[in-house]
């Protein structure tokens, strides 16, 4: 399988699974990682996920050109661009606590995947691009935005427009990646930070991960409609509707 999911414990390891094409992302991997993520927005037991790559020459080198390139303007963005959109918007908006945990590269696509985390750890030897230029084409699953976000726009800018690449250790001191650390630290620092993550009040950790870096309006919407939908005036209304007869509210 080009994408490996499985749980231990507490924690959901998934991990790119193609590593003869440096993991470049296709079609069928969008589906599995959206497949995957579905699974874990009902999942109440598993508390971070651990989003990695077999083997240690790259984490991803990005989407797979053989994937795109032959593909219409329409259906260009109508399937291929569409999709990464939504399976990255799915990772990033996940009630758990995601952490990218990259090794080698993380060029294009598979960088944006990375972005769409929300703690990156990576190896000393990892490389991080955007490379899109360098073919006549632009980051197209929320690079740009993402990127910006993290690094700022200069950095970001930076990045994009001459589509070289940083190292591991500018990525640090950037702030697109939370750590660095060597290779065979990676993955047992990966998981003891996952394993310190879980041992936390659940759900006062994934709603700490709704609000940080969100818009007010948005959080506020959030959390007064979770707080009204518990009161006793809520459960009126709803035994009311049901009832077919006016409601009696109590402010309570």
């Amino acid at each position: 399988m080009k994408v490996y999911f499985q749980k231990e414990r507490s924690i959901a390891r998934i991990a790119l699974n193609r590593p003869e094409k440096l993991h470049a992302l296709d079609p069928e991997m969008l589906d599995l990682l959206g497949n995957f993520v579905e699974e874990l927005e009902q999942d109440f037991e598993t508390r971070v996920v651990l989003l990695e790559a077999t083997g240690d020459r790259a984490f991803c080198a990005g989407a797979d050109i053989n994937a795109w390139s032959g593909l219409s303007p329409v259906q260009m963005w109508a399937t291929w661009i569409r999709k990464g959109h939504q399976v990255f918007e799915r990772i990033a908006a996940t009630r758990q606590p995601v952490i990218a945990v990259i090794s080698g590269l993380a060029f294009g696509g598979g960088l944006e995947l990375a972005l769409a985390a929300d703690l990156r750890l990576a190896s000393t030897d990892s490389f991080f691009a955007m490379p899109e230029v360098k073919i006549a084409t632009v980051p197209g699953w929320t690079g740009t935005s993402r990127l910006s976000e993290i690094i700022g726009v200069a950095r970001a800018k930076q990045m994009i427009l001459s589509g070289s690449p940083i190292n591991a250790e500018i990525a640090e001191r950037w702030g697109l990646v939370n750590e660095v650390l060597p290779k065979p630290e990676l993955t047992e620092r990966a998981v003891a930070l996952a394993e310190q993550i879980s041992m936390n009040a659940p759900l006062a950790v994934q709603t700490a991960k709704q609000i940080i870096g969100k818009s007010p309006g948005a959080v506020l919407e959030a959390l007064a409609g979770a707080m009204n939908a518990f009161t006793a005036d809520a459960q009126e209304g709803q035994t009311a509707f049901r009832e077919k007869r006016a409601p009696k509210f109590q402010g309570n």
